[in-house]
């Protein structure tokens, strides 16, 4: 889970490394829509899907957390080879560091996009939305884990507000929001190849 939504924007500024605040040039969240179009951005790079490998970050012992799983769980039943992190098999602190070797290993060896999805804690005018970029995202700022960075490309879905008692928001975060998010972020991902593939 991301500690909040700024850091994991702060990546997302030229030259910083990830963890590192900056709140003056962060992105804001994005809505269902704009996600859609960064989704068709990385499609027309990448049109084939057997080439997308989805690390979906989180665990299923909590409603907010369990945004990764349940998404990584939603790709695979629509068919998506590559996914790492499901309700069954959920891609946690304990199994990140695993995830990202594997995926490093993919992205030289046979030329694999990897999408990183995590959960994050934001703003209240950012709860429902999404932080998205172009490059990796970095696990367990929350609990001050150094937990290796994944992806080339980052979908973080804002569930909850961000407040003192960080994981207490997590477990109470509604699972009516939740689902909401994932269906809609399945849909987006499956859309944007359709779409890809019926261009090309």
């Amino acid at each position: 889970m991301r500690d909040t939504e700024q850091s994991m924007r702060s990546g997302a500024v030229r030259g910083l490394r990830p963890g590192i605040r900056a709140d003056a040039e962060a992105q804001a969240a994005v809505n269902i829509e704009e996600l859609a179009s960064f989704l068709a951005m990385i499609a027309s790079r990448e049109p084939n899907p057997d080439c997308i490998m989805f690390i979906c970050i989180g665990s299923d012992r909590s409603t907010g957390d369990a945004f990764g799983p349940l998404l990584g769980t939603m790709l695979k039943e629509q068919g998506w080879k590559h996914v790492i992190g499901t309700l069954e098999e959920p891609c946690d602190a304990h199994t990140v560091e695993a995830a990202a070797s594997k995926a490093a290993l993919m992205q030289d060896r046979d030329r694999m996009t990897v999408i990183a999805v995590d959960a994050c804690l934001g703003k209240p005018q950012s709860v429902g939305g999404f932080i998205v970029k172009e490059g990796s995202l970095q696990p367990g700022v929350a609990t001050g884990r150094r937990l290796p960075a994944v992806g080339d490309y980052s979908i973080a879905g804002v569930v909850n507000l961000y407040g003192v008692k960080a994981y207490g928001m997590l477990q109470t975060t509604s699972l009516h929001l939740v689902m909401g998010m994932v269906k809609a972020v399945a849909a987006a991902v499956q859309a944007a190849w359709l779409e890809e593939a019926s261009n090309g």
